[in-house]
């Protein structure tokens, strides 16, 4: 008895000590449920970790991270739940979209546990019900999209399956913050017409781009030329305004001139002594040079009554003159003081004497 009491008592402090050991060193668990620690009576729980502890099988209280005393035999712990984000790979499935295409299709579910009381009592496998729904969530939310929606509005669908899912879990005690689909495969069949469907959209965008591109390439060379004709235009119209301009000037200016100059030399000329009774030849020769040409140029002449009396004609002419000249004489000395003059010989007897030297 004595031989075997040393045995018996250091197997005991052996057990105690392996308990102890298991209890304080127990692993973290990695998903929920995981492995349960033995209570002996001191336990240090660590963070980010809720245990739920049953007291003769009724729910206790739930031990904060640190350290937390029980009562041996009378408290078990029977739950663990871990508080971080739990990360789930929810297995490929198939699904029918709206226009009859079967998907095949995989994501990730992140889960964040709330309440570890409905965590634990509220449903027999979190992860396996939050799975199994994220799943039918899936399958539902496909069915309502095509398959060319499927792929531009995977955001939305994310989401909604999402809000699917906590709406369900809020009783459990678990919350998703978001899920994400990894892979979305396509029959071969289909994926051969999305490849033809591509590059026929792409023909189309060519070819539209390309006609586009001329079009818009016609009208830019329509518009230079029009701008170029029109610019010419304007430059040449400028160029013969301004010459014209500078031509007419000139010549009007060399005109007014030597008229000017001309009058100035017929006032001296008339200045001058007998200058009146040669202005007066002068109007008589003009008169017979016009007279002369009349039946030239047309077949229409206007005679006088007296064609044949050609003193009478010069008269007639010469009085006329002798008319506008006593006219512009008064206009003259009224504007000026009176100047003595030379005598002058009478303008008939001088034109008379003319034409008798002359026949």
């Amino acid at each position: 008895a004595s031989s075997q009491s040393p045995s018996c008592s250091f197997s005991f402090l052996q057990c105690s000590q392996q308990l102890k050991h298991s209890a304080w060193l127990a692993p973290a668990p990695h998903r929920l449920n995981s492995g349960l620690p033995v209570n002996i009576g001191v336990l240090f729980v660590p963070q980010q970790e809720a245990w739920v502890v049953e007291r003769m099988g009724k729910f206790h209280r739930i031990l904060e991270p640190g350290l937390n005393f029980l009562i041996p035999l009378l408290d078990r712990i029977h739950y663990v739940q871990s508080l971080k984000e739990i990360v789930i790979n929810v297995p490929q499935q198939s699904a029918v979209t709206l226009d009859n295409v079967t998907l095949q299709i995989d994501g990730v579910l992140y889960l964040w546990v709330m309440d570890p009381y409905k965590a634990s009592y509220g449903v027999e496998d979190p992860e396996y019900a939050v799975t199994q729904l994220a799943q039918t969530t899936m399958r539902s939310e496909l069915g309502k999209l095509s398959l060319d929606r499927v792929f531009r509005e995977r955001e939305s669908l994310n989401a909604n399956i999402v809000d699917a899912i906590n709406q369900a879990s809020d009783c459990w005690g678990i919350r998703c913050p978001r899920y994400e689909i990894k892979d979305i495969h396509v029959p071969p069949h289909v994926k051969e017409s999305m490849q033809m469907q591509v590059e026929a959209e792409r023909r189309k965008r060519a070819t539209v781009l390309e006609s586009e591109g001329t079009w818009e390439s016609a009208i830019n060379v329509a518009e230079g030329q029009k701008q170029a004709q029109i610019l010419a235009s304007e430059a040449e119209e400028a160029e013969q305004i301004n010459k014209a301009a500078g031509r007419k000037a000139s010549a009007m200016l060399v005109k007014a001139r030597a008229k000017a100059e001309a009058i100035q030399l017929l006032a001296a000329a008339l200045a001058q002594q007998h200058g009146n009774a040669a202005a007066s030849l002068s109007v008589a020769e003009q008169y017979v040079s016009a007279f002369s040409k009349l039946a030239k140029d047309s077949n229409t002449i206007l005679l006088p009554a007296n064609t044949g009396d050609v003193t009478n004609m010069v008269a007639q002419a010469l009085g006329i003159y002798t008319t506008l000249t006593k006219l512009q004489a008064v206009k003259t000395q009224d504007e000026m003081p009176p100047a003595c003059e030379d005598p002058q010989p009478p303008t008939m007897e001088v034109l008379k004497a003319e034409q008798a030297n002359s026949s």
